[in-house]
């Protein structure tokens, strides 16, 4: 601060108020401003600071930085952010620049509010709220769209890895962090579409940018949202979804994930957004990543705790990122073996899409999926090459699912070498992770099944099967599960099995309303 004797200041607000002495003000401190608290004013003075991704080291650049604040905050809290102040000490013409807000009441801080244990359902539902109209309400422009592009998430994260490198103390990454780097990677390598499809229906838009629950007021006429980010208008034009995110950081970083959850199902409804839980988790991880540099930089300016916060940030990215791995799982297995009824059981606990081979060739046949088309080994709907036309029918839907953030589970037989090889060629095109699951029971058991079981998608009955049986290759990639059991026993070895497959891919998020596993 210019002035260290505040009581001898001259302090000028654009309101026409002139503030009590800010010797007997309070302060609060941030990595980049200095606020005082007086009366039911509140002053916030940028710090002198050039950290590279913010400059404030020139009065005039404070000041630009101040005027900015107001602009774009009145589009949150209009009665908050009420004018452009400064404080000057006698004898001088030179003045530093701050902002003059309406002081809020600290005890109705949310993150306060989360703290104390209180019922924030109420609060959470109306920031959802605000929010999507906010965005809703928020203009458009080539130069918004294009933040919101894969590249230019890309180009973020990496900024980011650099910058979070540059702050190690022998250069090398933390702990975590090139796990991180190589699941972000992974993610945004085959999520173009995803990203593109966004900006198609809108959704990238000139948002908050920095929502954090400490700024967040639970006032008895509404939430008042404060402190968006000024900076860079470019870290400002956001995906809508990825600015809800950063709350829903937060919240979990206060010990809340249910409350996270809640939130951002909220959001989601009040939005009308159809993204994929996949996207949720990256964005909170991204969130958590950029929060965690933060605190790095905190803690080189000597802030008690920032190191470990950072730790802990970190620490949150590397398990959302886990989360939004983009995978597909194959469910293979010759009729009788139980594969529908544990693909139906596994997409249903996993949370994502279920494509069957019975449905599908008999959507491409035009007929019912109910309907029987029962037919000899190879003949009727079931020759090679409608098979065929089925295996690559299912393979391009997967493609596009995958490629737009939807992980997926296919069930068909799997029984020939190359439609196993082509899944692996989608999932390779699409950056996704591939689990092969292969059913397999006694052949008394499938003979009963197939004997007593009703009318449906599947038309196979003993014979095909044991025709199908005497031709099957091995399946030496898959892992093999036993479905002669009880239905929850084969989902518990299913569920084991994409979890130890490197990915962690079982979401912590769920549709609809995201409660956690």
């Amino acid at each position: 601060m210019p002035v260290h004797h505040s009581d001898a200041s001259v302090l000028r607000s654009g309101t026409g108020v002139h503030a009590p002495s800010l010797a007997r003000a309070e302060v609060r401190e941030t990595h980049t401003a200095i606020v005082f608290f007086a009366g039911d004013r509140a002053y916030k003075v940028k710090k002198p600071v050039d950290l590279g991704f913010l400059d404030y080291s020139t009065v005039a650049a404070r000041r630009a930085a101040c005027e900015r604040e107001l602009a774009l905050n009145r589009r949150f809290a209009p009665d908050v952010y009420l004018g452009l102040g400064e404080i000057r000490s006698p004898g001088t013409e030179a003045s530093e620049p701050l902002v003059v807000m309406r002081r809020m009441p600290a005890d109705r801080r949310l993150s306060l509010l989360v703290r104390e244990g209180a019922a924030i359902d109420d609060v959470l539902r109306a920031v959802a709220r605000q929010l999507a109209a906010c965005h809703a309400g928020a203009p458009h422009s080539r130069e918004i769209d294009e933040q919101g592009t894969r590249d230019a998430l890309s180009c973020r994260w990496e900024a980011s890895f650099a910058q979070v490198r540059a702050l190690a103390d022998d250069g090398s990454a933390p702990d975590g962090v090139e796990e991180i780097e190589r699941l972000v990677r992974r993610y945004l390598a085959g999520r173009k579409q995803l990203f593109d499809t966004r900006i198609e229906q809108g959704r990238v838009v000139d948002g908050h940018g920095d929502l954090l629950s400490e700024d967040v007021f639970c006032l008895d006429d509404g939430p008042r949202i404060l402190d968006c980010l000024e900076f860079d208008d470019h870290l400002r034009y956001v995906d809508g979804l990825d600015d809800a995110a950063f709350l829903a950081m937060d919240l979990e970083q206060l010990g809340a994930p249910e409350a996270a959850a809640f939130f951002l199902a909220q959001y989601s409804e009040y939005s009308g957004d159809p993204a994929p839980p996949s996207l949720w988790h990256h964005y909170v991880a991204y969130r958590a990543f950029v929060r965690a540099k933060v605190s790095l930089i905190q803690a080189r300016q000597g802030a008690s705790g920032a190191e470990a916060a950072s730790r802990r940030l970190a620490t949150t990215a590397l398990r959302h990122l886990r989360a939004s791995a983009v995978g597909v799982t194959l469910v293979g297995g010759l009729p009788g073996s139980g594969k529908s009824a544990l693909s139906a059981a596994l997409a249903d606990r996993m949370g994502v899409t279920l494509l069957s081979s019975d449905r599908l060739r008999k959507e491409l046949a035009g007929i019912p999926a109910e309907q029987s088309a029962a037919a000899g080994y190879s003949e009727g709907l079931y020759t090679a090459e409608w098979t065929a036309r089925t295996y690559e029918a299912l393979l391009d839907r997967a493609s596009a699912l995958l490629s737009c953030g939807e992980s997926v589970v296919l069930d068909a037989t799997w029984s020939d070498t190359g439609q196993r090889e082509a899944a692996v060629r989608t999932a390779e095109t699409t950056s996704a992770d591939l689990v092969a699951l292969h059913c397999q029971v006694p052949s008394d058991v499938s003979a009963s099944r197939l004997k007593t079981r009703a009318p449906g998608a599947s038309d196979a009955d003993l014979d095909v099967a044991s025709a199908m049986a005497a031709k099957e290759p091995p399946w030496t990639d898959a892992v093999t599960i036993d479905t002669s059991g009880a239905l929850e026993s084969a989902v518990v070895q299913a569920l084991a099995a994409v979890r130890s497959s490197g990915t962690g891919r079982v979401p912590v998020f769920r549709r609809p309303y995201m409660e956690p596993d």
